[in-house]
């Protein structure tokens, strides 16, 4: 292993708001359960499911996501009513460079067939072919978008995009006559706009995103347009307060006679709007003249970053660019200094039939865009890890190990993403007497789910190396800026094929800022380690096993003072003679972590309970049952810094049955879960009067194994309801 040198403050209030994730109504039944006892008990019936149907799907009652339609329903919004499953479990994470100092952002707002598809459920699902965004490097802000008045985003997405620093804006809208009629209802005066504002805060507060796209897409009275700016301001400002890092942004609808006329521009028709909130996003129906005449306009001075020009990717109407030409669109807004705001990239995945083919025609898509896109680094401390999942998968994989053998989507379990490319290498020759060029190579980097070391996907370097390139082949996989501890221990997990020789490349800051050294750990005896170090003795099976199912695991110690990590890059060069060379490398994961805190975190999972029990009666999950059996579907909570998880995984096994004959059973994996809660959907259990224990592992992010004496357990015994 080779390093080389090249010449946000954490949200600490949207952290906090991570911390009450409990619906107080059914956190009190959680807490009734005596903390004394290992056990609860469940009166067996099969009585309809009281879980609130827009929360929880009503054949299985799984957790799902949801927006609200009316006036009434948001004003009627209570923090005891909300979704628990719906609240993100990520902070925003910091980044480099900050978005308030990005003179050019990038937008994406996400308007797919009417919303709320696969993504709405909070847990994920068992999907074919579902729909993923992962280019998170290059978009600073991500709209969730539907038609509903109120479109709060699937916490699925909020995780996602949290994890990369990019901010996420739900969407208020007014349309058609029923829009007017909400909009004269609520801005008729102060304490109305006030009272629909305060709504709207709240729920960004309590769901953990960011802020809202206000877009009113129906004429207004004299009153109303007069309030509309009050309420701009007065929301924003309660979003400033409230959310740190929030945005409010108002879309090009209404000007200020009220007349709904999309102007394509910032005008003095639309400025009172856009002076009383963070942002603009124009129509799509603009000219480049438009453009033109904004950059001298005097309500944009000093605020063109906030101006972001909309771009239709499905190109409806007259506009510049949109779907494969969408790039001509960005090359024209970049020219005159503008942000931009990407409506439905999906249309990548929309108008192509053929969605085996999705991971390539999204790549190519951003691939057409990345000259006029900007990269954002995550900064986020030490450890840093990931396995490159997408956050959707043909198999669930485990260390190398396929843990389940089905099509699976859960935007949550997207680690932080690599840069995707397809690149010329240099180096070519000429064939006697022929002016042609041959022997030109290329480098491809891209999303496999083929194989994985853990979750959906890894990545898979691939490419052919001319005879005439001499020179290592580095390819770029990470553009970081994460500062570094004195000793850093490095882990690569990657799986070669045969001809070519790797290396990981760390790329630091400037030398004359830091100091550094590398030294291979291989093999490492823990009598020879500092005290403080003991714990690295964990990783040394780890370590030393170079071939598990094929893969190659390479750990190395670097030492360094004041040095932040810059660049993750593998270096590829073929052994023997020089000859056009093919290769691949799927790399499976990359970690890196402090030495200094090589150690089990000392926390137990505490204080799990059992709640919102439904008993079912149907068909086994085998295709060969046809027998009906019982399900159990429960919520179950615990205690657990999420900060320091993967994830968690949950288990359950039969202590007890009908037949004492029967010896106890294994623990067998239910699923996985993203927080500090739950849902179990239709397990198959013993028939009553039964026992059994639910099980939770914490998946440390570190790596290390958390002893079973820190796992959460809580057991639950059945009978049938004597009653019915």
């Amino acid at each position: 292993m080779s390093l080389s040198v090249d010449g946000n403050k954490p949200n600490e209030e949207a952290t906090d708001r991570q911390r009450d994730t409990s619906d107080p109504s059914r956190l009190e039944s959680c807490l009734d359960q005596p903390m004394g006892s290992s056990s609860v008990h469940e009166d067996v019936n099969y009585l309809p499911s009281p879980l609130p149907a827009e929360h929880y799907d009503a054949d299985t009652t799984e957790p799902i996501s949801c927006g609200l339609q009316t006036l009434e329903e948001l004003l009627s919004w209570k923090r005891s009513e909300a979704n628990p499953f719906n609240v993100a479990a990520v902070p925003l994470a910091p980044r480099e460079p900050p978005l308030a100092s990005c003179l050019h952002r990038t937008l994406v707002s996400h308007d797919m067939m009417g919303g709320y598809l696969d993504d709405r459920f909070a847990q994920g699902t068992n999907a074919e072919a579902p729909y993923a965004f992962y280019h998170w490097q290059y978009i600073d802000i991500f709209n969730y978008f539907t038609h509903k008045m109120v479109t709060i985003p699937p916490a699925v997405w909020t995780n996602a995009a949290h994890k990369h620093g990019v901010v996420v804006l739900g969407t208020f809208i007014t349309e058609w006559t029923d829009g007017a009629a909400v909009c004269e209802a609520f801005l008729k005066e102060e304490e109305s706009y006030r009272a629909v504002a305060d709504k709207l805060v709240q729920i960004s507060y309590c769901y953990g995103f960011d802020g809202w796209l206000i877009n009113i897409e129906n004429p207004l009275s004299k009153v109303a347009v007069k309030n509309t700016p009050l309420f701009l301001r007065y929301l924003t400002d309660q979003m400033h307060e409230r959310v740190s890092g929030s945005l409010v942004l108002w879309y090009d609808s209404v000007i200020e006679n009220g007349q709904l006329t999309w102007q394509n521009e910032l005008n003095e028709s639309n400025r009172m709007f856009f002076d009383a909130c963070d942002g603009f996003f124009t129509n799509y129906n603009w000219t480049e003249q438009n453009l033109e005449w904004m950059q001298d306009y005097s309500g944009v001075q000093g605020r063109q970053a906030d101006v972001y020009i909309g771009v239709d990717v499905f190109a409806r109407g007259k506009v510049v660019g949109g779907m494969l030409e969408t790039n001509k669109a960005l090359e024209v807004i970049r020219k005159h200094n503008f942000s931009a705001a990407i409506f439905a990239p999906g249309w990548v995945y929309e108008t192509h039939s053929d969605k085996t083919q999705f991971r390539k025609n999204q790549d190519n898509f951003w691939a057409l865009l990345s000259d006029y896109l900007y990269i954002h680094r995550p900064a986020s401390p030490l450890p840093f890890v990931s396995s490159f999942c997408q956050g959707f998968g043909k198999a669930i994989y485990w260390r190398g190990q396929r843990e389940a053998n089905r099509s699976w989507f859960n935007l949550t379990a997207q680690e932080i993403q690599p840069l995707y490319y397809h690149t010329e290498l240099e180096g070519q020759g000429s064939l006697e007497g022929q002016g042609s060029l041959e022997g030109q190579g290329w480098l491809s980097s891209r999303g496999c789910p083929e194989d994985a070391w853990n979750g959906g996907c890894s990545l898979l370097l691939d490419g052919l190396i001319p005879a005439t390139h001499t020179s290592p082949v580095c390819a770029r996989i990470f553009s970081l800026h994460v500062p570094l501890a004195s000793k850093t221990l490095v882990t690569l997990i990657y799986k070669p094929s045969t001809g070519i020789k790797v290396s990981l490349e760390l790329k630091t800051t400037d030398a004359s800022l830091c100091t550094h050294n590398v030294q291979d750990v291989k093999l490492v005896s823990p009598v020879a380690l500092d005290d403080r170090l003991q714990m690295l003795s964990l990783f040394t099976q780890l370590c030393g096993n170079l071939s598990p199912d094929g893969w190659t695991v390479g750990c190395s110690q670097l030492e360094l003072r004041g040095c932040d990590l810059r660049e993750v890059c593998l270096n590829i060069q073929r052994n023997g003679q020089p000859q056009d060379t093919a290769f691949s490398c799927r790399v499976g994961e990359i970690m890196l972590l402090d030495v200094a805190s090589l150690q089990v975190p000392p926390e137990l999972v505490q204080g799990m309970c059992i709640y919102d029990v439904v008993w079912l009666r149907a068909a086994g999950t085998s295709p060969e049952s046809t027998s009906l059996r019982l399900h159990l579907n429960a919520t179950l909570r615990w205690d657990y810094p999420t900060h320091l998880v993967r994830h968690f995984r949950v288990y359950w096994r039969r202590l007890r049955g009908p037949d004492p004959r029967i010896p106890p059973g294994e623990l067998v994996l239910v699923g996985r879960a993203y927080s500090n809660i739950f849902r179990v959907t239709e397990l198959v259990v013993p028939e009553a009067p039964s026992l059994l224990e639910l099980v939770v592992e914490p998946v440390i992010r570190k790596g290390f194994p958390v002893p079973q004496s820190h796992w959460g357990r809580r057991s639950l015994s059945y009978t049938e309801d004597s009653t019915q």
